[in-house]
């Protein structure tokens, strides 16, 4: 295995990091249900859905950010006291500008920023709008399961290119019973329509999303992973400005005779599958490697189908248990890899 695959990121635990990609997994399965929902209450359309949805997010993003950055300067303020007269910030015994609690701790390379902001702003905008216009063309079940089909794929030559990462024999027995199940919870679905626009917007959307993960792992492959928050407000607001345009030709604001319902929809779109969500998936990401990441996200489908039939009455079918089952054993088992990984590299680390 390269060392590339295993380098820690940033100060966020391998254990935690896990924690953060499972949530946004489950969490990016509500978007779905909810674009769904959001296209049958209104005429609003997929580019003008995934404006909002970056709006949103940027909104709550920066009152984070703006709230992180008081915590900061508070915390910085309160060192000053204990310090001897005289010894102020500039003396060094107060935290300088960027170094309190929630910041990053070292400043990363101007050109280095540039590639991660924009990289992210442009893969958030493919992704997320080719996947709500697969959605609203060939349906919930076959956009999602496409999309995430895909992914792991792309992202599993991706990182084996660029990375020199392998999976390995249980990594791709683990990636390979993901996609079984994913093949069995659509083909054993009822009533599902395949239309091929819709399939080639959800490959879109996978190839948007594995550029994604490779860029966030290669950029955190030795330790500059960044802050996960500051980059994706800077990615909503490229995605934001993106789309506007777009948005606006397609039909900006909803027609609908239960406006509150989807204003509700779409602020919970922006909130927990968005702002919550992608800040922790960049976070986690940067440090657990990409084949798992790709697999702990195939939550997603697991989370929709599960909505599915607790929310909208749906029956659960032989299918659902057997995909479903098969996903979670996946994500368990590449997950207990991982933390076996991690354990092994601290003690080798430790008699070092």
């Amino acid at each position: 295995m390269s060392n590339l695959s295993h380098a820690p990121a940033v100060g966020v635990s391998v254990g935690r990091s896990l924690v953060y990609l499972v949530f946004a997994g489950v969490a990016w399965g509500t978007a779905g249900a909810a674009a769904s929902l959001v296209f049958q209450a209104s005429d609003l359309g997929p580019l003008a859905l995934s404006f909002w949805r970056c709006a949103g997010g940027l909104v709550l993003l920066l009152g984070a950010l703006a709230l992180r950055r008081r915590r900061a300067a508070s915390a910085a303020l309160a060192l000053v006291p204990a310090s001897a007269p005289g010894s102020g910030p500039a003396s060094g015994s107060a935290s300088a500008p960027g170094s309190g609690p929630g910041s990053v701790s070292s400043p990363e390379p101007r050109r280095r920023r540039l590639l991660r902001i924009i990289g992210t702003g442009v893969g958030l905008t493919f992704f997320q709008s080719a996947y709500f216009a697969a959605v609203q063309a060939t349906g919930l079940a076959v956009g999602t399961v496409v999309t995430l089909g895909a992914g792991p794929v792309l992202i599993a030559v991706g990182a084996r290119l660029t990375m020199g990462e392998r999976l390995g024999r249980g990594g791709v027995i683990a990636v390979a019973g993901a996609l079984a199940g994913l093949f069995v919870l659509v083909l054993g679905g009822e009533g599902g329509t395949v239309r091929p626009a819709g399939v080639v917007l959800a490959v879109l959307s996978a190839a948007g999303y594995a550029a994604i993960t490779l860029l966030t792992r290669w950029l955190g492959r030795d330790g500059g992973g960044g802050d996960s928050l500051s980059t994706t407000a800077w990615a909503f607001a490229i995605g934001s400005a993106g789309l506007l345009p777009m948005a606006l030709a397609e039909g900006l604001l909803p027609h609908t005779e239960d406006l509150m319902r989807v204003v509700w929809l779409l602020v919970y779109v922006a909130a927990v599958p968005t702002a919550l969500a992608y800040a922790l998936y960049f976070a986690g990401a940067a440090v657990v490697r990409s084949a798992t990441v790709s697999v702990i996200m195939l939550l997603e489908p697991v989370s929709a189908a599960a909505i599915a039939v607790t929310l909208l009455g749906e029956r659960l079918t032989t299918a659902t248990v057997v995909g479903t089952s098969l996903l979670l054993a996946a994500v368990a088992g590449l997950a207990a890899a991982e933390a076996r990984i991690a354990s092994v590299r601290r003690r080798s680390e430790a008699l070092a």
